[in-house]
């Protein structure tokens, strides 16, 4: 199970309060498995979810270890806190890199936290795992995304020094803001960083599984990429919707294309590579014409 803010809480996936007796916890494991085993005609996914759930609170130590803000996956207590820049130097050059990965949605998600305590509710740790976990879906998603902002950040600064990378790109309101702008020898990208916190998959080139919840991310890529595109005079290779590998069944999933550019869903690991090599029957750049692009888009692009 991903240690993610979009991860339900076992006790949501067991359908039971946080202060339920552990014979209410078993009686509802033991009531779930029966009706959502395949065997039954129940649903492999929800089968596999309940397992899961009651692995992190079946016993008292675990649940004991999870309430406390630990997994079973990461012994140390799970911290959604912005990172802290690093000391060790990593031996060979970064991508050149502007803006602050998901800077804007972290200021978001302590504002819409803060409200949603209350005022005069003391907030030690907005980070807080209960804290987060008991937060509604939309503050929850806020915080996801800066986190997988912020990894898609880490993978892009390794590209290394041929690469100039953008982040969080204004292109009107700041909901509505580019997560990245990557620019290399494989070409010019936008990208958006997402977690859905459910399996995704394409279909007719947009986004589509349950946890999306009738969001339009591929035409929400495509409407912020252009802004850029007419600001700067340039045109787009690609564009990359990047989600955490166990939302996708592929590495790659294909979207069509959008203006010109090749579109596609991709898992984060492959990211690095997909930059490299870039995307099949997409244009590459080279020689002066990726000097040329950079000032451009260096001389219009404004941050969130």
């Amino acid at each position: 199970m991903s240690d993610s803010p979009m991860t339900e809480s076992p006790y949501r996936v067991l359908g039971v309060e946080p202060g339920a007796s552990e014979d209410d916890l078993r009686r509802a494991y033991r009531r779930l498995l029966r009706e959502t085993h395949p065997d039954t005609g129940g649903d492999a996914v929800r089968f596999i979810a309940v397992q899961e759930a009651w692995a992190q609170i079946g016993t008292a130590e675990a649940r004991a270890d999870y309430d406390r803000g630990r997994t079973s996956t990461s012994p140390e207590r799970t911290s959604w806190a912005p990172p802290r820049p690093s000391a060790q130097p990593t031996g060979r050059p970064s991508a050149r890199s502007y803006g602050h990965p998901g800077g804007w949605r972290r200021e978001r998600y302590l504002r819409l936290i803060a409200e949603w305590v209350g005022r005069g509710s003391e907030l030690e740790d907005p980070y807080d795992p209960a804290l987060v976990r008991s937060a509604p879906r939309e503050i929850r998603r806020i915080l996801a995304d800066a986190l997988a902002e912020e990894a898609t950040a880490r993978l892009v600064s390794d590209l290394g020094i041929g690469f100039t990378v953008w982040h969080d790109v204004a292109t009107g309101d700041p909901a509505d803001k580019l997560d990245h702008v990557v620019l290399g020898p494989s070409g010019l990208f936008a990208l958006l960083s997402e977690d859905f916190g459910g399996p995704v998959s394409v279909r007719h080139g947009e986004v589509d599984g349950v946890s999306v919840e009738g969001d339009r991310p591929m035409h929400a890529l495509a409407s912020r990429s252009r802004v850029v595109a007419r600001a700067a005079r340039v045109k787009f290779s690609g564009l990359l919707l990047v989600v955490p590998d166990d939302e996708l069944a592929e590495p790659v999933i294909p979207a069509g294309t959008a203006r010109g550019a090749t579109t596609a869903v991709v898992r984060r690991s492959v990211l690095p590579g997909v930059l490299r090599d870039g995307l099949p029957g997409a244009r590459t750049v080279g020689g002066n014409e990726l000097f040329d692009l950079r000032t451009r888009l260096q001389t219009t692009i404004s941050f969130v």
